[in-house]
């Protein structure tokens, strides 16, 4: 057997003797590599982000950032990261290491001071600083130059502040650090990391670690994945692990088996067919993003409302499908957008429309020992879309309620209508009800008021700390006013 281990900063380090679910972030401090912090154990604050060389969408390698306190480090055997140590150029002997540009412009504009969430801020804005189709914007402070759009949350230097989603600072406050990301320029060509995306990544290696009982297992390929899984009946699959960290960190959760299907190739393809487009359970968030670009309007809504690009990078639509939240943010836009899951085991494969899926709170008619393969959605897709979610934050929270649209209009005529809700039942739900309040009446304020007023009694919303019942069926309501507001303004403009 291979001995486990990763390559921190371009020095290989075996990963024993930590336990197969001890995270990255502890196997890193536990050598030294103390400027990775952990602040919320639970993937919200971004203290711990590193950079991770993953397959690019763009270059063969693209550097991702991660939070190290979610993903195990068993799950990193072979692969090769970078901490905020790391990204410091070596001077000449008995000469400290020169800053990396990310790092100095930070210092010079004041973006740090008690520094906890610094080494965080620094390998997430890496990682957006090492971004291939990053190129530079309009000036938004710049009234005469029109040339390129562009927006707040996106600087001149085509600095993507939503890279910086997930990270929180308590003391300094956002504006100098927003200056340093608008301030970076590209990489030159003697940047090493630079340099270093124009070969492949490392390629996945099966893993079979254990310690005192416990295993952390990758197989190769998807059929040894569904024999094992028909073996193991208490074994814990992953992917990005941004659901079962919280469990392990929070909850002091523990499994004798964890199995990862995060690079298993046959669960990381997106397809794109005459008639639907599947796209791999096991791509992650952020890569589905990309290589879409924009071409299912309704997902390119979802995206940047999805928690950070921190858990972007990890998280999967399988994996949020297989959790079965009634919170989740994806059902209620894969609702809308009628897709279904493929599930797959060891005796073969089976379709099922997602408004099947969900049998109950966190329960589903998925098997033991199944897989979601791949997530299928039919074209043609509908031209009206929206996703509305109702949270305290704009970005990285948990929604109170999500509502997805799409909706074929045609010559003032609501002629199909799909509505998807989260957060109102126990399980996401098609808003039923609402869809043949609309479906064959004009798309216009009388029936729209109507409508508004049979979704607002829609599934059994409950109070808690997030929102109360009458909260949530009043925003059901809203939501459909809203979208009616922007399709008239659209229209008129």
């Amino acid at each position: 057997m291979v001995e486990a281990r990763i390559i921190v900063n371009g020095t290989e380090a075996p990963i024993s003797p930590a336990a197969p679910h001890a995270t990255t972030l502890d196997f890193l401090r536990e050598r030294g590599l103390t400027g990775t912090k952990e602040g919320c154990a639970e993937g919200e604050c971004g203290a711990c982000s590193v950079l991770v060389a993953r397959p690019g969408v763009n270059k063969p390698t693209d550097w991702v950032a991660v939070n190290a306190c979610l993903v195990p480090a068993a799950a990193l055997d072979g692969q090769e990261i970078i901490t905020s140590e790391g990204l410091a150029t070596a001077g000449e002997p008995g000469t400290p290491p020169a800053l990396h540009p990310v790092q100095k412009e930070m210092a010079v504009r004041g973006g740090s001071q008690c520094g906890y969430c610094t080494p965080g801020f620094i390998c997430s804005m890496a990682s957006e600083y090492y971004r291939p189709d990053r190129c530079a914007h309009a000036d938004p402070t710049d009234s005469a130059d029109a040339t390129v759009s562009t927006d707040a949350e996106h600087g001149p230097n085509g600095f993507d502040l939503h890279a910086l989603s997930g990270n929180l600072c308590r003391c300094t406050g956002y504006r100098p650090i927003r200056d340093a990301a608008f301030a970076v320029g590209a990489p030159s060509d003697e940047d090493p990391l630079a340099r270093r995306r124009e070969q492949s990544p490392p390629a996945p290696v099966a893993t079979e670690y254990a310690q005192d009982g416990r295993e952390f297992l990758r197989p190769g390929t998807l059929a040894e994945v569904l024999r094992l899984l028909r073996e193991r009946s208490d074994a814990v699959v992953v992917a990005g692990s941004t659901d079962w960290g919280v469990e392990v960190n929070i909850r002091s959760r523990r499994a004798d088996c964890v199995v990862a299907i995060d690079r298993l190739a046959e669960m990381r393809e997106l397809r794109v067919a005459s008639d639907h487009i599947e796209i791999g359970a096991a791509l992650m968030l952020t890569e589905i993003e990309r290589r879409l670009d924009g071409e299912v309007a309704l997902l390119a809504e979802l995206f940047p409302q999805f928690a950070s690009r921190l858990i972007r990078n990890s998280a999967t639509l399988g994996g949020n499908l297989g959790t079965g939240s009634p919170i989740g943010d994806s059902p209620p836009v894969l609702l809308a957008l009628e897709a279904s899951v493929v599930l797959t085991d060891a005796d073969g494969e089976r379709a099922v429309p997602l408004s099947d899926y969900f049998t109950g709170y966190r329960q589903s008619v998925r098997r033991p020992g199944e897989l979601i393969r791949a997530v299928r959605i039919p074209l043609p897709l509908s031209p009206v879309v929206a996703f509305h979610k109702i949270a305290k934050r704009r970005f990285d929270d948990i929604s109170s309620v999500a509502v997805a649209f799409a909706l074929d209009i045609e010559d003032g005529i609501v002629r199909k209508a799909r509505i998807g809700l989260g957060g109102v039942a126990a399980t996401p739900i098609r808003s039923l009800a609402t869809e043949a309040a609309l479906e064959g009446k004009p798309w216009a304020a009388g029936t729209v008021e109507a409508a508004a007023r049979v979704l607002r009694g829609e599934g059994t919303p409950m109070s808690d700390h997030r929102a109360s019942s009458l909260y949530r069926s009043a925003m059901l309501g809203q939501s459909l006013l809203k979208l009616y507001a922007q399709t008239t303004e659209a229209v008129s403009s």
